[in-house]
């Protein structure tokens, strides 16, 4: 453990330089004392740490004493630093241990390409919550070339099939080609989302429609500095301001509660054995797609439209099956 600290210390710096105690304390979570130990332990052991005091005083390596201990290209930092979501090393129980790691990754970068991998990294994001309740995406077969363009900064041209979508009527339309400029990627209940501007107006895309994806040789008109977690959380709740939705009332044996898990529910009371809840969709034919897999599991008590039309579905299945 105590080698551990001492890489840490060393990786500290040689990329931040001149750090005091307490700095250095609170970046490693030891004492003062503890990172007085280290440094001397350092000096004993070959490394040019030296101490200066004084106001603007603390300890720095001498000029130019270099490591090269990773040897990692912006890209795979790029892909450890978007690594770190609540889903995956939080979820784990390897939180300490994985900030440990970025630490000694970032420090470990020559500065351009630290800069480079840290914007990138700013421009993806992980979330709970999608738009919609959806089925998550089976194949995103164009999120290479946007995640390319995301990170480089520059703009997309995308051929896009636009879904159904609450409350649209008729035939789904036709695929369109589009010019974006792409702003982030959101990964949302296991699907991901393209933020983007298009002819000056914020446009999200889900990627598991863009049917193909070039990404184009000219620098992306977008801001710099974006808070994308709260553009994400605006754009959703837009989306759901223009798109109201229905609500279904559900039943469900308590022991099958988890059937609900995915869905937007409110509302709830437990009677007996029975869970009745209220679930939120875009629009009927939203909630039947949604509920249909569900079934018989999962009782539908209102309204009855939805009733109707799950029941007649069911119909034209038996007779289908013979």
């Amino acid at each position: 453990m105590r080698a551990d600290r001492l890489l840490s210390l060393t990786l500290l710096l040689r990329h931040r330089g001149r750090m005091t105690a307490a700095a250095l304390a609170a970046e490693l979570e030891v004492s003062q004392r503890t990172v007085l130990r280290d440094v001397e332990a350092l000096s004993a052991a070959g490394i040019p740490v030296y101490a200066e005091r004084g106001r603007h005083g603390g300890f720095a390596l001498l000029p130019g004493f270099t490591t090269d201990l990773t040897g990692l290209t912006p890209g795979e930092a790029v892909a450890l630093l978007t690594s770190g979501s609540v889903a995956t090393s939080g979820a784990l129980g390897l939180g300490p241990e994985f900030s440990s790691a970025m630490r000694k990754i970032v420090a470990a970068m020559p500065e351009t390409a630290r800069t480079r991998a840290a914007g990138a990294a700013g421009r993806v994001l992980v979330r709970s919550g999608g738009l919609l309740a959806d089925p998550a995406d089976d194949g995103t077969p164009a999120l290479d070339a946007v995640q390319r363009a995301v990170f480089g900064g520059t703009r997309l041209r995308i051929r896009y099939r636009a879904g159904g979508g609450p409350r649209r009527e008729g035939p789904v339309p036709a695929p369109v080609q589009r010019v974006v400029d792409p702003v982030g990627l959101v990964q949302a209940s296991g699907r991901w989302y393209l933020l983007a501007i298009r002819d000056g107006e914020d446009r999200t895309y889900r990627v598991s429609r863009i049917g193909s994806a070039e990404v184009l040789d000219e620098p992306a008109r977008r801001p710099d500095g974006v808070d994308l977690e709260q553009l994400w959380l605006r754009r959703r709740a837009d989306f759901r301001d223009r798109h109201p939705g229905v609500a279904v009332r559900v039943r469900v044996a308590a022991a099958a509660r988890h059937l609900l898990a995915g869905l937007t529910v409110g509302d709830e009371r437990s009677d007996g054995g029975t869970v009745e809840v209220t679930a939120a969709f875009g629009d009927l034919r939203h909630a039947a797609t949604m509920l249909w897999p569900l079934l018989p599991e999962v009782e539908i008590v209102a309204p009855g439209e939805l009733r109707a039309t799950l029941l007649g579905r069911a119909r034209a299945a038996v007779v289908a099956l013979g």
